[in-house]
């Protein structure tokens, strides 16, 4: 399953129980600080609440192929490990666990005391004009802050090291994301250039059955690390002290990756919203850290190799029963594809 889930759990989390928690805590009144106004954004897996002062992350009841929240149990564990976890990047950001509650008289409170109902992350909110993405749109990003934010990951990457893989296995797996990928966005619902996709899935897959050392020599090189998983300009502000926020937490193996990757990642998030200039930056910068200079085809393959990937989550949106503007996924889509195109034409 796939969706939100039709039935429910231990908790009675059905759609309308979910509706009434939403509704409950977009009201300012819910919260102790009386906050003037509550703005509740809804994403893929999550609603986000946020007040004056407050960000309250609220995980939907789902269950996808790759992770499973169906569960006020599975919820609760979920969001002690996204604290643990993202405290490692922005120890300030992440407050706590606070319990969804229903009194005795069947009122919903927020951190009360009566029978839990739901956990929610509780963060610092974050000042909008200085995330990244605002601020390569608006032309506002200084060198200096880009290497801060680049030393920061490498110091999360000197200590997150895991023990080697073997490195077959490696090339392998990338192998098999990039045919998935590639098999998910061939789909015909998706209304994608199929021509296109399938000339960026053969680069992809000539480079790996041409150069597999090109990888391997990565994890030989112990290169593989316990990374952030989904590094976004929407996910890194700069603040004095810049904090990366968002971390993949669901499944680890999804954070164990080639930082290289993970670098070639945000640069290619940064072209994408016209930030060329910042995206070289990160760039030169993670190569003068003293930990890493990967091969500049290895950097191309990878920016590739997650524009694909970018594409296909976008696309997934489509599957949603009640999709809001689909026009604007399968546009998004086509940017990813297109930037995945320009990185192949580097490879030879």
């Amino acid at each position: 399953m796939n969706a939100l889930l039709s039935g429910s759990d231990a908790t009675g989390d059905t759609a309308a129980a979910l509706a009434t928690k939403v509704a409950f805590l977009t009201q300012p009144a819910s919260y102790s600080e009386q906050p003037s106004q509550v703005v509740a954004i809804e994403t893929h897996m999550s609603w986000v609440f946020l007040t004056d002062q407050h960000a309250y992350k609220l995980k939907k009841p789902v269950r996808y192929e790759y992770l499973d929240f169906s569960t006020i149990d599975a919820r609760r564990r979920d969001c002690l490990e996204e604290v643990r976890l993202n405290r490692r990047l922005a120890p300030d950001v992440y407050l706590g666990v606070v319990p969804l509650t229903r009194s005795a008289s069947g009122q919903l409170q927020l951190n009360g005391d009566g029978q839990v109902e739901d956990w929610l992350v509780m963060m610092r909110r974050l000042p909008a004009q200085r995330m990244l993405d605002i601020t390569i749109k608006e032309r506002r990003v200084a060198a200096g802050q880009v290497s801060a934010i680049v030393d920061m990951l490498v110091a999360l990457y000197r200590r997150e090291s895991i023990p080697r893989i073997d490195p077959s296995t490696y090339s392998a797996q990338i192998s098999r994301e990039v045919t998935d990928n590639g098999r998910q966005l061939m789909a015909p619902q998706y209304r994608l250039n199929r021509a296109q996709i399938g000339s960026i899935l053969h680069a992809q897959q000539r480079l790996l059955r041409e150069q597999p050392e090109l990888f391997e020599q990565r994890v030989r090189d112990d290169k593989i690390v316990e990374g952030h998983g989904d590094l976004r300009p929407e996910h890194i502000c700069l603040e004095p002290t810049p904090v990366i926020i968002d971390c993949l937490e669901f499944k680890r193996e999804f954070r164990v990756l080639d930082p290289a990757d993970e670098i070639a990642f945000l640069a290619m998030e940064c072209e994408r919203l016209g930030g060329a200039q910042v995206a070289q930056w990160i760039l030169d910068a993670y190569r003068q850290s003293g930990f890493d200079d990967p091969p500049e085809l290895l950097v191309h393959f990878y920016k590739s190799y997650r524009a694909c990937l970018r594409a296909k989550l976008a696309v997934w949106h489509l599957r949603e029963p009640a999709v809001s503007n689909p026009a604007k996924w399968s546009a998004m889509a086509q940017q990813y594809l297109d930037a995945a195109e320009r990185c192949t034409r580097h490879f030879d």
